[in-house]
């Protein structure tokens, strides 16, 4: 799946993610270097008058709805720009603070800024939104609620600078009544909010321009970034001519009962095919003659209690384990774990795994203590069975969330959903945000779970492991097409060329 978003200057760093605090860091750092306020307003202004005459090439008004700040100043000079092009151009919205760069921007227009609430839509309207952009975190007044809901019933298309109205740009949720955009025009770098959904969806499509800062202060002490090969590609497994199955790492995968083998089987598929040398079931007694009916290159072995997985894990090739799909047994689930992490084992936690540890997160959290081996992949849901102190916080953002839950057990936290959050303990975080829609499917976490585990199995650090597992589960899917199965993706899973 293509990204939601597109750079109008390759030289931008597309990768990094500002939380608005962090932005507004690196614009006083850029005005201080000596780069004027006004040009920098200048050059966002401009980038918003291309963006609109590119995709709505036969506007018949342009309306901009102008805020007292910054992003209002970025309206003043659109609305300029476009009056010089022959656009007619109307402004709404309130007066800029006397003595500003926005106030400045400002007199370059000579249409006068008409009240904010006197705004109706009408045909061939095209609105520009720089009312107030990443610069509000709390919901907008009643006259800004009501124009959006105009906008909105009127179905006119918006295009929004920095961020919509009404959207946190932290955690990419309504503060209340927000504008939904069809396109977003943002400066230097991304934000969560555009991101994040359901800040993404309304964005729309999001255009990253360059505006003359200098890519050397465009910087951040947030380790917070999209997740990509930028993140994951240095530390994939290298193909050598020498391997052998071996030393291309055993993947274990613990399987259910009888009825529910076939959740493990697709964690062990896929992490057969990202490149394990060796994937094993451990496997029930009840359940090895139902499993060996549809397994071939998959080995079994018998596993029925906590002695029998000790026993197993005597053997140091096996480096990797993958615990809860289709487990069932949750009281031997926590057992298991607690063999695992006694024996220093890297563990991908899934599913009934996850379950396990509902209200028992701080004894978890105890048996992973020291180097981090866990990986939890919990989905919304299991989340919050997990941290529900931490999920009821309104305040938090998914990537807050997933931190706080990732310093809490040791772990990396693989926070599932159509904007997947990469958490670990120290703080680092990534967002997958090019997943398709059609990953929502039972069984989709099973080969997730089974991609990190054969990528752990194969020696990639703990959290780089998890960055590609989730973006290479999303491009198997990318790659099969709507209407794919479980069974279709893990058959798709494959580790890219290094």
């Amino acid at each position: 799946m293509p990204q939601p978003w597109h750079a109008m200057a390759m030289a931008i760093n597309t990768t990094l993610l500002f939380t608005p605090e962090a932005m507004a860091k690196v614009d006083a750092r850029v005005i201080a270097s000596g780069i004027p306020g006004p040009e920098l307003m200048r050059a966002a202004g401009a980038s918003v008058v291309a963006c609109l005459l590119s995709s709505w090439p036969n506007v018949a008004r342009a309306v901009v709805l102008c805020g007292p700040g910054n992003n209002g100043g970025d309206g003043h000079i659109a609305a300029s720009l476009l009056a010089a092009f022959g656009v007619p151009v109307l402004r709404h919205g309130y007066a800029p603070r006397s003595g500003t760069d926005a106030a400045a921007a400002s007199a370059t227009c000579e249409h006068a800024i008409l009240p904010l609430g006197d705004y109706r839509p009408l045909a061939g309207d095209v609105v520009i939104d720089a009312l107030f952009g990443a610069g509000l975190d709390r919901a907008v007044g009643a006259e800004v609620a009501a124009v959006i809901g105009r906008i909105a019933e009127a179905g006119t298309p918006v295009l929004a600078i920095d961020l919509p109205s009404g959207l946190s740009g932290r955690t990419g949720r309504p503060t209340g009544p927000v504008i939904s955009a069809e396109r977003t025009v943002t400066f230097a770098g991304l934000k969560p909010g555009h991101v994040l959904m359901p800040g993404r969806e309304l964005c729309g499509v999001t255009t990253l321009a360059d505006i003359g800062m200098p890519a050397r202060l465009v910087a951040s002490d947030d380790p917070l970034w999209i997740n990509g090969p930028h993140l994951y590609g240095p530390t994939l497994p290298r193909r050598e001519a020498a391997d052998h199955k071996y030393s291309r790492g055993h993947l274990a995968v613990m399987s259910g009962p009888l009825i529910s083998g076939g959740a493990a089987r697709l964690s062990a598929m896929a992490g057969l095919r990202i490149g394990a040398g060796l994937v094993t079931l451990g496997t029930p007694p009840g359940a090895v003659m139902a499993q060996s009916a549809h397994l071939t290159a998959i080995m079994q072995h018998r596993v029925g209690s906590s002695a029998d997985l000790a026993a197993w894990l005597s053997d140091p090739r096996l480096s990797a384990l993958v615990l809860g799909p289709g487990f069932g047994d949750l009281e031997k689930a926590r057992d298991y774990a607690k063999v695992l992490a006694n024996a220093r084992r890297y563990l991908v936690l899934d599913a009934d795994g996850l379950t396990a540890f509902a209200g028992r997160t701080g004894e978890l959290g105890d048996m992973f203590a020291g180097e981090t081996r866990l990986v939890i992949t919990p989905h919304e849901g299991e989340f919050r069975r997990l941290f529900p102190a931490i999920a009821e916080d309104e305040t938090l953002s998914k990537v807050d969330r997933a931190r706080q839950a990732a310093a809490l057990l040791n772990a990396v936290v693989v926070y599932k959903g159509a904007d997947t959050v990469i958490a670990a303990s120290d703080g680092r975080a990534a967002i997958n945000a090019d997943a398709p829609p059609w990953l929502a499917t039972a069984g989709s976490g099973d080969v997730l779970s089974g991609v990190i585990g054969g990528l752990l199995a194969q020696s990639m650090p703990i959290f780089e492991a998890a960055c590609a597992g989730v973006a290479l589960h999303g491009a198997a899917a990318s790659q099969a097409g709507p209407g794919m199965t479980a069974e279709d993706l893990a058959g798709l899973v494959r580790p890219p060329a290094v």
